[in-house]
């Protein structure tokens, strides 16, 4: 599966608790240094693919002033998937650091 940003970006925030959509939305932005700002309408759209793909579930619904706020949860498959993606990430980081400092080295920077 291939995890976008928003993806990410939804799963971290579910690592430490269940958080409703708003919460998600807000624990994003933070996570990101206030560079990405989720809409709801797409977050809802990522919560359904990652739901679809069960990285996430519904954790639980609560009336909140007449209205419904639903919490999700991270799936132990939505785990592995979020420690996966970190790895890969990681992998990249390390190639472009190598071959800034190569560049560096050669005097090419």
């Amino acid at each position: 599966m291939n995890i976008t940003e928003p993806m990410f970006l939804a799963l971290t925030a579910l690592v430490d608790e269940p958080r409703h959509g708003y919460g998600i939305v807000q624990e994003a932005e933070r996570l990101s240094g206030g560079r990405v700002q989720l809409k709801i309408g797409s977050l809802y759209g990522v919560l359904d693919r990652l739901s679809a793909e069960g990285l996430v579930a519904l954790d639980r619904e609560e009336a909140i002033q007449g209205r419904l706020r639903r919490y999700y949860r991270l799936t132990d498959k939505g785990v592995e998937a979020l420690e996966a993606e970190t790895a890969r990430l990681a992998e990249h980081v390390k190639t472009a650091t190598a071959r800034l400092r190569a560049r560096t080295a050669g005097g090419h920077a």
